[in-house]
């Protein structure tokens, strides 16, 4: 049941690859609800998804390559999208990560430093390269939101999480001061969601992935969020209905980042 949140608004979306990516479900969800959207995902991934299969669905949106590492690639994204639009976006997703470390299965105490920079650059320092140009070219209209999905390793410790936990964390802190620069400059909020362990291409590559994703729905109350729910969320953060939220990282995990521990993990343990 689709509520009209974002009827007349215009957005970036970042990240999608296939159906099983948390940005595809979001960049649907935006479209049912009535926005226009843009994507992009780096040039590679856009050869091995199936980015114009959403593209169709969602009203023949723009497909437009960029590779998050270069300056010259999301200037030439945020132009066109502002041509296509005939003015400012009103919301943007940041849906990126990639770690060669956990690729290659590189230990935390053991990283490539080289493939940690391109970690960091890909996952995190691009959402300050987004938000930098964005401010520049005044890309956002006043009263725009821009979110960037995280996770909860950013706070506490996932070892097989690798340095995606480190570059989560440097994530966040990118939310919070550009959050406090951009609402100063034009009322623009930035949050990030810490989402539940969720079964994407990217997430199934994390060693152990599985059984993680069994032990956080017994801790979670609520059992663990889908990528559905997700962007049911991330939509009522891009509407006005959410205009005073700002510079948060705020949690999208059916309560298993404030449960200690729950009856079922109680249970299992003294099997």
């Amino acid at each position: 049941m689709a509520y009209n949140l974002l009827k007349g608004k215009k957005g970036i979306i970042f990240g999608a690859l296939n159906e099983q990516s948390i940005a595809w479900k979001i960049a649907e969800k935006c479209y049912e609800e009535g926005a226009q959207i843009v994507l992009t995902n780096a040039p590679i991934a856009l050869r091995m998804g199936e980015i114009n299969k959403l593209a169709e669905t969602c009203g023949n949106a723009p497909v437009i390559p960029a590779d998050v590492t270069s300056n010259d690639d999301l200037k030439n994204l945020l132009t066109k999208s502002i041509e296509h639009f005939g003015g400012q976006v009103d919301f943007i997703l940041h849906s990126v990560g990639m770690s060669m470390n956990m690729r290659k299965n590189n230990h935390y105490t053991a990283l490539n430093y080289d493939f940690t920079h391109k970690t960091f650059d890909i996952s995190a320092m691009s959402f300050h390269r987004v938000l930098q140009l964005a401010y520049q070219m005044d890309a956002i209209s006043e009263w725009g939101s821009v979110v960037a999905l995280t996770y909860i390793a950013a706070q506490r410790v996932f070892p097989d999480y690798n340095e995606m936990a480190d570059a989560k964390a440097l994530l966040e802190s990118v939310a919070r001061s550009f959050g406090y620069q951009y609402a100063k400059k034009n009322k623009v909020r930035i949050n990030t969601v810490s989402q539940s362990p969720t079964r994407t291409t990217a997430g199934s590559g994390v060693k152990g992935f599985e059984g993680f994703i069994s032990f956080a729905e017994k801790m979670s109350p609520l059992g663990n969020a889908t990528a559905e729910d997700c962007a049911n969320y991330c939509v009522t953060l891009f509407s006005d209905l959410t205009k005073m939220v700002t510079m948060q990282n705020l949690f999208h995990d059916g309560g298993f980042s404030f449960t200690g521990v729950t009856a079922e993990v109680i249970e299992q343990m003294e099997k």
